[in-house]
């Protein structure tokens, strides 16, 4: 980064007891400090100020329990700062910081890594002269118990911080304050988590809409969870080949005649495989013909990298635990959950699932040393506080999870917003095809496939540490940011196709 400028630090303010707030256990809830940049994106010299810190979160006595810890960039020079987009970011786990994002997607600092994601030393960033700062302001939200976040007294409740209803609840209170407090209620709006951020963006969407009254242009998942969408037995088995087919091309582990062909062109006959013969068959189980199932694991070993006979003896169902270990077990190398591209080595090939996920242990070694570099010495923010790159959040309460309806409901109450997926071929947890297939039963009368996109790329969980998929992913983003913004003085509403005309 360009050396800052004009560092303003807000002090931590302590006031009286009516509605003030004061510092509990050394964290004050309510502070910030403020750095001013430039730096060039896309070609075009771009300055802003980036604010770091703490913004509280109130019981109903209006009493801080919790401090959030954010970063919020904000581009100056703007002539109409109303027309300006607003995009609200956060990562998932549940427990995992805003850092993976914020450094190695859309924010202005980029991690230092090599083309395919790799670390490299020195560790620390460099401009990102892909971010999205040109076309959006963004606010990056470590929710509670992540990042510097934190509950501030031994008494409070963990509980109400900690589940799928929970976590919606109160950061949707806490994104409504943000929002008045930064005079950005005029402003076009999106969401966008990443992992199980997409589950509290989903959720986040019909919260925002009808409990707090603000409605959103557009919500971004990146590498999308279940979403609450139940696909048990047969379906929940089958999806995951496609995935599969990607992850054996990258590593030259199909047949020849497929490995020959782009990705983009064996991918839609496997769908349809999928969809059509593959879940049928695991559907007619035991009383599936044995000459049935000899062609179906025909095709599934053909599509898979995996040999039929593995196939057959996990009756036409690959747990993927156990495709990581065997793909290329004959080569010595498992493969990575997150990141299919990714190798590690076990202390033994023999096992049913490899000893490590080989990527995560890649990503922590990078983004780690470079977050807390960069918030101390960069925007200036200073603490004792550990940066919980993965926090304390467990138990996490998954009851009552139905955010992809809850999706569905925000976007047919709400004309103007629009979803956009963005999935990596090569991820295992998160893959891109159950990712389809929530917006296929989201959506099962098909009314709304308009305002449904997809993108894909051919990396795996972060498909934005791959340089080129990073440049593609961030130009894909500001066209959805664009072109979810209406006319001016567009309603939003509904129009009889039978009036279009008059």
């Amino acid at each position: 980064m360009k050396k800052r400028t004009n560092i303003i630090v807000a002090a931590c303010i302590c006031l009286a007891a009516a509605g003030q707030l004061c510092a509990k256990n050394g964290i004050n809830p309510d502070t910030a400090v403020v750095t001013r940049h430039q730096t060039t994106i896309k070609g075009q010299s771009v300055s802003y100020r980036a604010v770091t810190g703490m913004q509280p979160v109130l019981n109903a006595s209006r009493q801080p329990v919790a401090a959030v810890n954010y970063t919020y960039y904000e581009r100056e020079g703007i002539r109409d700062a109303d027309a300006r987009p607003l995009v609200i970011s956060f990562n998932g786990g549940p427990g995992t910081a805003s850092v993976w994002m914020q450094l190695g997607f859309t924010g202005p600092a980029l991690l230092k890594i090599d083309s395919e994601g790799y670390p490299v030393m020195p560790y620390g960033t460099e401009n990102n002269p892909y971010s999205i700062l040109d076309v959006a302001d963004i606010v990056y939200i470590n929710p509670v118990n992540t990042g510097y976040s934190r509950i501030l007294d031994s008494d409070t409740d963990p509980k109400q911080f900690f589940g799928v209803n929970e976590d919606i609840r109160y950061l949707a209170t806490w994104i409504t304050t943000f929002i008045t407090r930064n005079n950005r209620w005029r402003s076009p709006k999106y969401l966008i988590g990443e992992s199980y951020g997409t589950t509290r963006a989903a959720g986040l969407a019909l919260e925002l809409q009808n409990a707090h009254w603000v409605f959103l242009n557009g919500v971004i998942l990146v590498s999308a969870t279940e979403l609450g969408i139940r696909r048990d037995g047969p379906v929940n088995e089958a999806l995951t080949l496609p995935y599969m087919t990607a992850t054996a091309w990258y590593h030259h582990a199909l047949a020849a005649d497929l490995q020959q062909k782009d990705l983009l062109d064996i991918l839609p006959e496997v769908e349809r495989f999928t969809l059509e013969e593959y879940i049928p068959a695991l559907a007619w189980g035991g009383a599936l013909t044995d000459a049935r199932r000899d062609e179906i694991a025909k095709k599934i070993s053909r599509y898979s990298g995996i040999s039929e006979s593995a196939v057959l003896a996990h009756n036409l169902a690959i747990p993927t635990r156990f495709f990581w270990k065997e793909l290329l077990r004959d080569r010595g190398f498992t493969i990575g959950r997150l990141d299919s591209r990714y190798k590690g080595i076990d202390l033994q090939d023999g096992g049913e699932w490899p000893d490590y996920n080989a990527e995560m242990a890649s990503w922590e070694h990078s983004f780690t040393p470079a977050i807390n570099h960069y918030l101390r010495n960069d925007l200036n923010y200073k603490t004792d506080l550990e940066y919980y790159i993965f926090g304390p959040v467990r138990p996490w309460n998954r009851e009552g999870d139905r955010t992809g309806q809850n999706l569905m409901t925000a976007v047919a109450q709400n004309p103007y917003l629009k979803v956009l997926l963005l999935s990596g071929y090569y991820d295992g947890a998160c893959d891109y095809f159950n990712g389809k297939y929530n917006f296929w039963q989201m959506d099962k009368g098909g009314k709304f496939q308009n305002r449904f996109f997809f993108k894909g790329y051919r990396s795996g969980h972060m498909m934005y540490i791959r340089h080129d998929d990073l440049k593609q992913a961030c130009d894909d983003l500001r066209e959805f940011i664009l072109n979810a913004i209406p006319a001016k003085d567009q309603p939003a509403k509904y129009d009889d196709p039978r009036r279009r005309t008059e």
